[in-house]
């Protein structure tokens, strides 16, 4: 029997137990509520975001809209005929300002009767010469990051426009393919795993819809889990006869999936295309175009853009012609690449094990074997931007710069050297280093310089105490100095046993050519830098890095990254054409770039180098006889250059070896007189002669790109 204390104690304790199941009850309801609460406001803020992105996407459309109108107006022979009349009427003015001012006319009466043709003439020559400047000088903008965004989507807005395929050109197109001596069959192989539907079925639209008839796409499916997937296949199929595909049993990634979609490829050339991405309407006529202008063709790519969920374009990649040293920092040609099916299946085509870079290791081998290599400068491929895809981000598919960096290490070892590449910060390519054959070679180093002494010993005193290889001369050229201080430096390196030094005198007037060829004249070595004395060392491997890529047969010069005090671009390559006759590009870009599709920091072909901090081979120097000393201040260097490429070899960029560069010290802006600036335009006039075809078009920089300025922004 339990005693009346128990049954009350029992009693009590039911009370306060029911009391807090009821207690945590109305805990978990108040839990439930807020968790409802929560749901609904991120439903809202979900519409919330979708309607501002909807809105977002209709202020582009809107935006691309106004500069297609802007386009239509700025191309119309009204607009034309006005801006021609208003730039000349503003120049009469501007230029017959002291005259009398009655009217246009009176002034022309004026100078050409009264005055006499002398004061005409006097007075074109000098309207001339400060349009020639105007032009020649024109400087890059710097404006704020988001400005230039809208900058370069307006002018690739009008790009497309210009670009678009009227009735007009679509006949000419249509005329012309008939009219093809060489009619080839292009195979698109794509391989295929759950790409999002309406992506996968807007590019197979884009190729059934190309205005060329002659081509079959390849489809390897690699065992896709959505069923849609393989109804869209056998609707197409149905619809379309040249479409052929192969069900795999296996997932086995894309390399084998790419394999399999080969093995159905009957065409003369393969086309590479990925699932969700696009080709312009007329992309397989251009390469049937090319086919036909050519012998031989081996290869061919395209220059290319990202088009995002919404249609919007951006990005344009403006690629140069074939640039073999180039592709060993990045696989700049992309998309989109067409093959000899017959020359890919020879390589036995895609890799197992390089899933992520295996076309880019498909390139590095074919391209070893065949090298009639086409680039067709017009933007014939969209990359698809999305969640998935490796468009979207530089670190989506982080896996596929570890399978490109063996691929590289690969291509080298067949190629007879010993590489290593390492990656770049954000993973935008790859620097290049190479084991040198010869670690024991001598290399001679010319330093043109007058006075200056200040300037020579900070150069020459950089690289003693800074370079890493010790096997060089140092050769200093001395044109009409007359400094003490120069020559108690001067001196003071005679008697010093640190370093070999020669001390050569001319005293003939200035001539850089000239100055570079009696340098060679007294250099022993192996290798040859010609060097600035307004320069300073930065990079302590510098020489190493030089004959890294110098000692390869096929590179002739090779130039390096110069920097402004202030750590910006003052030399990153040169363009042949910039300015109306060659410049620089991307100055006063950031020393760590990126600048242009990260061209500053990667390895580059150019056609030319400044002579301000080079290296070249005797051997080279010799077979082109160096430099032509008819071009005394300006261009003597990119005529070195370019003739090193009429030779046959190529010329390239090494952006890891950096030296400050203070610029022109000792000679001056090459227009501060009268008798600098008649100079100046006989030099000009000269290299235009000699090189127009390079003028009109430098094969490492495209022709879509401005030669008005330096920042590699899009032509208009």
């Amino acid at each position: 029997m339990l005693s009346r204390r128990d049954k009350e104690r029992i009693e009590r304790n039911e009370e306060l137990l029911l009391m807090k199941k009821k207690q945590d009850g109305t805990f978990v309801l108040d839990q439930e509520k807020e968790i409802g609460r929560y749901k609904n406001e991120l439903k809202e803020s979900k519409g919330e975001i979708k309607h501002l992105h909807a809105q977002l996407t209709n202020a582009f459309r809107s935006m691309d809209l106004l500069i297609k109108r802007v386009a239509e107006l700025e191309s119309s022979k009204y607009f034309k005929l006005k801006r021609f009349l208003s730039f000349y009427t503003k120049r009469l003015r501007n230029n017959f300002s002291k005259g009398d001012r009655k009217n246009v006319f009176s002034i022309l009466y004026n100078y050409v009767f009264k005055r006499g043709l002398k004061v005409v003439r006097v007075i074109s020559a000098k309207i001339l010469k400060h349009v020639y400047l105007i032009v020649e000088t024109k400087k890059v903008v710097i404006v704020e990051v988001f400005s230039e965004m809208l900058a370069n989507t307006a002018d690739y807005s009008q790009y497309l426009y210009r670009k678009q395929i009227n009735k007009s050109k679509r006949k000419f197109i249509l005329s012309s393919i008939k009219n093809f001596k060489k009619q080839p069959v292009f195979s698109i192989v794509i391989p295929v795993y759950d790409p999002p539907i309406d992506f996968f079925t807007a590019a197979l639209d884009s190729i059934v819809n190309q205005l060329y008839p002659n081509w079959e796409i390849c489809l390897a499916d690699d065992c896709s889990k959505d069923i849609e997937v393989k109804e869209l296949i056998e609707e197409y199929c149905k619809k379309y006869e040249n479409i052929k595909v192969v069900y795999r049993t296996e997932n086995g990634h894309i390399s084998k999936a790419s394999n399999s979609a080969l093995e159905l490829a009957t065409g003369e050339y393969t086309v590479l295309m990925d699932q969700d991405d696009l080709l312009r309407e007329d992309a397989l006529y251009e390469m049937a175009k090319l086919i036909n202008q050519k012998k031989e063709v081996d290869l061919i790519y395209s220059d290319e853009d990202k088009i995002d969920e919404n249609g919007l374009h951006s990005v344009p990649h403006f690629k140069p012609d074939w640039s073999p040293d180039s592709l060993l920092s990045r696989n700049y040609l992309g998309h989109v690449c067409a093959f000899k099916t017959s020359q890919l299946k020879a390589i036995g085509g895609w890799r197992v094990g390089f899933e992520g870079s295996q076309d880019y290791d498909l390139v590095l081998r074919y391209t070893e074997k065949y090298t009639n290599i086409y680039h067709i400068p017009e933007v014939l491929y969209h990359w698809r931007i999305h969640r998935e895809s490796a468009a979207s981000g530089e670190t989506a598919k982080p896996y596929a710069y570890r399978a490109a960096q063996v691929a590289l290490t690969e291509a080298m070892e067949r190629r007879g050297y010993e590489g290593q590449f390492d990656f770049l910060d954000g993973f935008r390519g790859y620097q290049v280093r190479l084991k040198m054959k010869d670690p024991t070679a001598l290399v001679s180093i010319v330093i043109p310089t007058k006075n200056k002494h200040t300037y020579v010993r900070k150069c020459i005193d950089s690289i003693v105490n800074k370079s890493t290889y010790k096997n060089f001369e140092i050769i200093l050229i001395d044109n009409n100095s007359d400094d003490k201080k120069f020559f108690n430096l001067v001196n003071q390196y005679k008697k010093q046993t640190k370093f070999k030094f020669k001390y050569i005198r001319d005293e003939h007037s200035f001539n850089f050519a000239r100055l570079m060829n009696l340098g060679r004249k007294n250099a022993k070595g192996e290798y040859l830098v010609l060097l600035n004395n307004d320069t300073e060392v930065i990079t302590p491997d510098w020489l190493e890095a030089f004959m890294e890529h110098v000692q390869r047969p096929e590179i002739g010069v090779a130039g390096c990254k110069l920097l402004y005090e202030d750590e910006t671009i003052q030399h990153a390559g040169v363009v042949v054409g910039l300015g109306g006759v060659a410049g620089h590009g991307l100055v006063r870009e950031d020393r760590n770039g990126p600048g242009y599709f990260n061209y500053i920091n990667l390895l580059n072909n150019y056609s030319a180098l400044t002579a301000a901090c080079i290296m070249v081979r005797m051997d080279v120097y010799d077979k082109v006889k160096g430099f032509n000393e008819e071009f005394v201040v300006e261009y003597n260097d990119v005529d070195f250059c370019l003739k090193v490429v009429e030779a046959g070899y190529r010329n390239v960029y090494i952006p890891h070896i950096e030296l400050y560069h203070y610029e022109s010290i000792s000679r001056g802006h090459p227009h501060s007189t009268t008798e600098s600036y008649k100079r100046h335009i006989i030099e000009v006039n000269k290299f235009r002669k000699k090189w127009m075809k390079y003028v009109d078009h430098d094969p490492c920089y495209n022709p879509n790109l401005t030669l008005g300025s330096e920042n590699f922004g899009i032509k208009i």
